[in-house]
């Protein structure tokens, strides 16, 4: 037998090292992702290769029986299962099966409105990053009670970097501390400083962490890996995607009534319990049957690859091993969104591909999906399982999956799982009561009142002000969230104001004509009479701005609203319920001040998927980071709102969101400090930018034309920046990665900063940067190589006593 990475290895000299029953497990293939060109290839998770279903659901069972092992009784009896989406939702069900008496969740990019986010994070090598955790029951990690949680088994197929598992544990300590995590994998690939990261999160935490896999080892990668990869796909296919191959219809598929218990979820999207398993065991022989039956029995069925669909993997898997079990000579795979080069050589995992259009009307936009393996099978019947949210026209249209699947085998069935619509569990089903209306200046903010409506609740009675250096310990150490508090208004010296008032003085024009841009393409696009919504606070000032342009330049009076939004957290969805209830939600337009990496825009996008008729695209004055399309600049240069905090924004605080505080009916919360009216400029920054709207009137229109023929699609070359820099510090994590001069002006004032990267000759953009460092005994390192003006580092380990990157004791501002 031919190794299925000798193909690779040849070419690029990677090379697996570790157990010896790594290449029985692992194969390799390259695909089309600049953040890693080479993907490990499972022959035994039932994804791209189609595998015996006895096999796929043994090896899962068998990790979760060592995990049971490892537990004992008591704890395994209190534990509860998470699995990630999409490649290893099975096994995280077979790991649960092995375990017996575990629920079942896991991560989802498929958001549901009526049912809140318990948690989110980021998987930045993989083709589509953001994960979305949505228990129907709210205390599903809370298993045993808020005092005594049971450990947290988390499964993914293989470990290579571990930075998905840590920014998973990141998120959900910080929101459900617990004392033991278990790692589960089918291959741990990490190399030893990859693991020391881990250990690290164990000695911060106190929480003991346990990692269990069948197989160790490591990958080991040339320098140039990734260039070389990529020139590889390229002369293989010339790196496009693949035209999806034009298919005359098909014959209807042979559908096959499964006869699905009623009421039992279609898989742990949104949990799956263990009673959920005793039913779907108990009613897997008479499905199986019936799929017998509909193919005409063993003998007409022939070989069988029953082919699941990207997260529905565990019920297509047993149902497989159901008909496994019935005599059938069966397979299992399932459709994926990573795109993946095929070569049609042995010692390559990949043989051949299918690409069709995504059919489920995915949240993040449609795309194309891939089948594995399949064409060249040897199949006589592929078995397309799917949920019902999938069983739509582009499923069965020419050139859709089914279409596809006709060209590989002689014969195609379908089958169609209910899609399991989650009823969140609350006290009471009684409509929320009627929500307030927006605040406004001058009883809450400095803006004029008809500049901006706050839906916002105020806070301006509680203390919630803490020290940088505590907040910075208490959110890295996972017992708080950053929205929970609010730092201490730094205070400007006389210095530092009057870099702020030069820095407005020489940039006011640019501003002005960054505003009018985003304002004309925002009228000309989006709609002619938008409802400015922006993202408080950062993005206040902008909207104001924009909605003073519309009335300067066109008469017009937009409504303008402010509300919050938070990182991990989601957006507000009282203040989205309001918004609908009295405006029209495609004319709500979001904006903000600039995207740095574009966490925020991938955010708003994830929170809006469940509220229909919202657009979640932004409008900012700047996009450094290359994340949205309708902007005013993609230049990184100083704003100065950036500069103060809420000085500059009608003297409002970030946004708080805290449990003790905001109730599920609500507006997320903030103060108005007007004891610092004295040093209030807010309106003075409006009148200063406004003041010049007359003379940058003409090269708005010229830009706002050379826009409008443009390719303005996101290139998200700023999240690929921040990423490269996180692993070239060695910080691990993209959230401690602060691109561009607003960014990196936050980190000074609000958080413990680590380092400054800045770009070589940036100049005056960068004065208000060089002093707040300065004052805070905080170095800034020169570069020639960054896509950004400067961008700011969170101290990646903070303690109180902790050093700089310098060494030196990292001071308060």
């Amino acid at each position: 037998m031919v190794w299925t990475g000798t193909w690779v290895s040849d070419r690029l000299g990677i090379e697996l090292a570790g157990d010896d029953e790594l290449r029985g497990l692992l194969g390799l293939a390259l695909r089309r992702n600049p953040k890693r060109a080479h993907l490990l290839v499972s022959g035994v998770l039932g994804k791209h290769v189609p595998q015996l279903p006895s096999v796929v659901h043994g090896h899962g069972v068998t990790l979760g029986r060592r995990v049971r092992a490892l537990l004992g009784p008591e704890e395994a009896a209190r534990a509860v299962v998470l699995g990630y989406a999409e490649t290893a939702t099975a096994l995280g069900h077979a790991v649960a099966d092995g375990l017996e008496t575990a629920p079942y969740l896991h991560s989802t990019r498929r958001p549901v409105a009526s049912v809140p986010s318990a948690g989110g994070f980021e998987e930045s090598h993989s083709h589509a990053t953001s994960h979305l955790l949505l228990p129907e029951d709210p205390a599903f990690f809370d298993r045993g009670g808020e005092a005594d949680r049971g450990p947290l088994v988390l499964v993914d197929d293989e470990f290579s970097t571990g930075n998905t598992v840590l920014n998973t544990l990141r998120d959900l300590h910080a929101r459900h501390p617990r004392d033991h995590y278990v790692i589960v994998a089918l291959v741990d690939m990490r190399a030893p400083g990859d693991a020391g990261r881990l250990a690290a999160f164990a000695e911060e935490t106190g929480a003991r962490v346990d990692v269990v896999a069948h197989a160790r080892g490591t990958v080991r990668l040339p320098e140039d890996v990734l260039a070389r990869g990529l020139r590889l796909v390229e002369e293989q296919d010339g790196g496009t995607a693949d035209p999806l191959v034009p298919c005359a219809p098909a014959a209807a598929p042979v559908r096959l009534e499964l006869c699905w218990p009623a009421g039992l979820p279609d898989g742990g999207r949104h949990g799956f319990t263990p009673d959920h398993r005793a039913r779907l065991r108990e009613a897997l022989p008479a499905m199986a049957a019936r799929i017998v039956d509909g193919l005409g029995g063993p003998e007409q069925a022939g070989r069988v690859l029953v082919l699941g669909f990207e997260e529905l993997m565990y019920a297509p898997l047993v149902l497989a091993r159901a008909l496994e079990e019935a005599g059938l000579d069966a397979r299992f795979s399932t459709t994926t969104r990573s795109p993946v080069l095929a070569v049609d050589d042995p010692g390559y995992a990949i043989r051949t591909r299918l690409a069709f259009p995504a059919h489920d009307d995915p949240a993040d936009g449609p795309g194309e999906r891939y089948a594995y393996n399949v064409a060249g099978g040897g199949f006589d019947t592929v078995l397309a399982v799917v949920d019902s949210a999938a069983d739509t026209p582009a499923l069965h249209a020419p050139g859709g999956l089914l279409a596809q699947l006709a060209t590989a085998a002689p014969r195609v069935a379908l089958a169609v799982v209910p899609a399991h619509t989650p009823v969140p569990r609350t006290p009471d089903r009684q409509e929320p009561p009627v929500l307030p209306a927006p605040l406004r200046g001058p009883d809450f903010s400095s803006y004029e009142p008809d500049d901006v409506g706050w839906l916002l609740q105020d806070l301006s009675a509680v203390r919630l002000e803490a020290p940088v250096e505590e907040r910075e310990e208490a959110v890295q150490r996972g017992g708080a969230h950053y929205a929970e508090s609010l730092p201490v208004e730094y205070q400007p010296t006389e210095e530092y104001q009057e870099l702020y008032r030069d820095a407005l003085a020489g940039s006011a024009a640019r501003i002005a004509r960054a505003v009018g841009t985003v304002t004309e393409l925002v009228l000309a696009e989006r709609s002619p009479r938008p409802v400015l919504v922006s993202l408080a606070r950062a993005g206040t000032p902008v909207g104001v701005l924009m909605r003073r342009w519309a009335r300067h330049r066109h008469g017009t009076e937009l409504p303008h609203y402010a509300v919050s939004i938070v990182r991990g957290r989601g957006i507000d969805a009282n203040a989205l319920r309001w918004l609908a209830a009295h405006h029209d939600p495609a004319d709500v337009v979001f904006v903000d001040g600039w995207t740095g990496k574009g966490a925020i825009t991938r955010e708003l996008a994830d929170a809006l998927a469940g509220f229909p008729g919202f657009d979640p695209e932004i409008a900012v004055l700047a996009d450094p980071g290359s994340c949205v399309r309708t902007y005013g600049t993609r230049e990184d240069f100083l704003i100065p709102s950036a500069c103060l905090n809420s000085t500059v924004s009608g003297l409002i605080s970030r946004t708080v969101l805290r449990d003790d505080l905001v109730g599920p009916h609500d507006y997320h919360g903030a103060k108005f400090y007007r004891e610092l009216s004295g040093s209030d400029v807010s309106r003075d920054f409006v009148a200063a930018v406004e003041a010049r709207f007359d003379e940058v009137a003409d090269a708005v229109d010229q830009q706002v034309k050379e826009a409008a023929s443009a390719d303005r699609a996101p290139t998200w070359e700023g999240w690929a920046a921040v990423e490269r820099i996180s692993e070239e510090q060695g910080i691990h994590d993209v959230n401690l990665v602060k691109p561009g001069v607003g960014e990196t002006t936050r980190v000074l004032l609000r958080r413990v900063p680590w380092k400054i990267l800045a770009r070589r000759g940036a100049g005056a953009d960068l004065a208000h940067i060089r002093l707040l460092a300065e004052q805070r005994g905080v170095p800034v390192e020169e570069r020639d190589d960054l896509p950004y003006t400067c961008v700011g580092l969170i101290h990646p380990r903070y303690t109180r006593g902790a050093t700089g990157a310098d060494g030196k004791a990292v001071g308060s501002a």
